[in-house]
């Protein structure tokens, strides 16, 4: 089933980009409707609607043709969804421009978790599509569920003679654990919600002979893109620390692929961490959904890290735990391409020889990847320096500040020490005073114009935030 969505997606996208006009926009929505027989789950149904700007070019006869004949040969027609379960989607996003469905067999064979493959599938389009909408409901066992991939912040990245590409870079809430936690003046309005994505430029691609030989011509790049969540941008003096890096690979229609597991397994050894500031990077085997997609590496300076629960620990000297997202978006041109199916064909080839693509490319692709994940070290390791001059300081001054009050003989002015501090002795003193002195430090708060406030939320919800961030 998931080959069959994502081949819908490749359709609807070339059809698309061949009848949108330039400037008609990339947003709308997209309902992913899955559901069982009544007689059991030996027979899945699937209905694809569409609606906006994002789907303008899209001729649903010919597209019915070409899944339901040489690339959909297996399939049968479905039945009609309810209408009931089109109103909702209609009255959102408008009048429907494309509704497709189709019907698989022998959903019994299929993997247990293809639900998860799918959400997580979809997830990982919306990032890199963040102007569509994506909807995706089940109707199993006459249970009903539904959930919604919807960016709440969006970011413009320019590329030379294509749209612009709009990523979801809203941060996600259990990457934002300490947002909840602030510290008398470190107001929640104050953190930003969102990231800046940082554009690392294309690189040419040489088309191995295999590819060749299957027909695949033209010009072939893949443009990088680096998002680091969360943004501690306006705390310049808060530690940090990077725990995870998740690399996504996009076909040229912008739709995820799952591959290629092997290339990126040599990442690690590919990379001097020492000299990016890293003890190393490992690959573990996740069985979160969100891990389905793409290639996930943790630092391992984490792997063993005790996880802190407790709500009333201080955590202001804490380093914030930030994930490292790295879109690799291929592109690819052949003025010899003028047809629907010349374009799907060279889309699948991609995908077929994406392998042997990036390793007949290894060199040059390694280093670019070393170079992004390296200038996202760079503030990082910044941070701790400054830190460390930061905890410096602070030795100084407390030590100074002790030997003020230890060495004065008036008792009224130790008294009133103790009691503005709160404490009963000197050791106290000296602890509590030390514990102010770094969150002082590590809260200063630094206004960044480019930063999406927490004030910003509700509005977000409703309305949406787009920035050209490149």
């Amino acid at each position: 089933m998931l080959q069959e969505i994502r081949q819908v997606l490749r359709l609807v996208v070339l059809m698309s980009k061949q009848g949108r006009r330039h400037g008609s926009g990339s947003t709308g929505g997209l309902l992913i409707l899955l559901w069982d027989e009544e007689a059991g789950a030996q027979r899945l149904n699937c209905t694809v609607a569409a609606a906006g700007s994002w789907c303008s070019g899209v001729e649903i006869k010919a597209l019915q043709l070409d899944l339901k004949g040489r690339m959909f040969p297996h399939v049968s027609p479905s039945l009609e969804p309810d209408p009931e379960d089109l109103i909702p989607f209609t009255e959102l996003h408008g009048s429907l421009r494309l509704l497709l469905s189709f019907q698989m067999k022998d959903a019994r064979h299929w993997p247990s978790d293809w639900q998860s493959d799918v959400e997580a599938v979809l997830q990982a389009f919306s990032l890199a599509n963040a102007g569509i909408q994506i909807h995706l409901k089940l109707k199993f066992a006459q249970k009903t569920s539904v959930r919604d991939f919807r960016a709440k912040i969006k970011a413009k990245v320019s590329r030379a003679d294509q749209p612009p590409l709009l990523l979801d870079v809203s941060c996600p809430e259990q990457k934002r654990w300490f947002l909840s936690k602030p510290h008398g003046w470190a107001k929640r309005a104050s953190w930003c919600q969102g990231g800046h994505p940082v554009d690392g430029g294309r690189l040419p691609l040489g088309i191995p002979p295999q590819a060749m030989d299957g027909g695949l011509l033209g010009d072939l790049s893949v443009r990088l893109v680096t998002l680091l969540h969360p943004c501690v941008l306006q705390y310049p003096n808060m530690p940090t620390e990077l725990k995870s890096i998740k690399v996504l690979v996009y076909n040229p229609c912008n739709i995820p692929v799952s591959g290629p597991s092997g290339f990126f397994q040599t990442l690690p050894s590919s990379m001097d961490c020492q000299h990016l500031g890293l003890r190393g990077l490992q690959c573990p085997a996740h069985k979160d959904p969100e891990f389905r997609v793409g290639t996930v590496f943790t630092t391992e300076q984490w792997e063993n890290e005790k996880k802190c629960d407790d709500e009333e620990q201080e955590s202001s000297h804490l380093p914030v735990q930030q994930s490292l997202l790295l879109f690799l978006l291929l592109q690819h041109r052949n003025p010899f391409c003028s047809h629907l199916s010349d374009f799907v064909a060279a889309d699948m080839l991609i995908e077929h020889h994406l392998e042997e693509i990036l390793c007949n490319n290894k060199p040059a692709v390694m280093a670019a990847i070393r170079t992004e994940i390296g200038n996202a070290m760079k503030a990082q390791n910044q941070r701790k320096k400054q830190q460390e001059k930061l905890n410096s300081a602070a030795e100084v001054i407390l030590s100074s500040t002790m030997s003020i009050v230890s060495c004065s003989s008036n008792v009224d002015f130790r008294n009133a020490c103790f009691d503005l501090m709160k404490v009963a002795d000197t050791h106290a003193l000296s602890s509590h005073l030390g514990e102010s002195l770094r969150r002082v430090m590590s809260w200063r708060f630094l206004p960044v114009g480019r930063c999406y406030s927490t004030q910003m939320e509700e509005n977000l919800l409703h309305h949406g935030s787009t920035k050209s961030e490149i």
